[in-house]
């Protein structure tokens, strides 16, 4: 994904699930570190980390907002000069609150055999950077995050680095999560299977 895709909000407006999602973009150069909205941004990013280490998915969805969409699209590899490194309407997530919540729903099913023994999960989060959104309820939050998976006795552990774009919205005196676009670093997945959250 381009930083020009990134700002502009392209995969959230062609996105089948994203139509309803807010548009507000980033407006400026970043937060200083010591900026108290800075500082609030980068907490909430490694609370949620946290829940999604620990697989507390009940208290992760009460994180995000009922308009919320959770965008990955498919990376590919492409020429210099293209202006888009990803496949235009396909996506490893495209979803909603909605959908979310029935993958959540899945894992305490007998279904859920991708996570059953469940994995041992580490969302690693770093180089985080906060800007004010053209919308003042509005911060937009660039972050890396590396996550380390590990399944079973026997089965190699698998890693996922990404870019994530967030946006997160004042809900009262809380910060909750409007808009995630990522970014895989990989153009071909190794990890066996996505029944995780990065």
């Amino acid at each position: 994904m381009s930083g020009h895709d990134q700002r502009t909000g392209q995969f959230t407006a062609r996105s089948v699930l994203g139509a309803h999602a807010a548009c507000a973009q980033r407006v400026g150069e970043a937060l200083a570190f010591d900026d108290p909205r800075h500082l609030e941004a980068h907490r909430f990013l490694v609370n949620e980390a946290h829940l999604l280490d620990a697989q507390d998915y009940d208290t992760w969805l009460g994180l995000l907002t009922e308009d919320i969409h959770y965008h990955m699209p498919v990376r590919i590899t492409t020429a210099v000069g293209t202006g888009f490194d990803s496949s235009p309407g396909m996506a490893h997530f495209d979803e909603n609150k909605y959908s979310l919540g029935r993958r959540v729903a899945r894992f305490a099913t007998e279904h859920a055999w991708t996570e059953d023994p469940p994995s041992r999960l580490r969302h690693f989060i770093t180089n985080v950077r906060t800007f004010l959104a053209d919308d003042t309820d509005h911060l937009v939050v660039d972050s890396a995050e590396l996550l380390f998976r590990s399944r079973g006795d026997v089965n190699e552990s698998t890693l996922i680095s990404c870019g994530r774009e967030d946006l997160l919205r004042r809900d009262g005196k809380d910060l909750k999560l409007a808009r995630r676009t990522i970014c895989v670093d990989e153009s071909v997945l190794r990890m066996q299977n996505l029944a995780v959250f990065l």
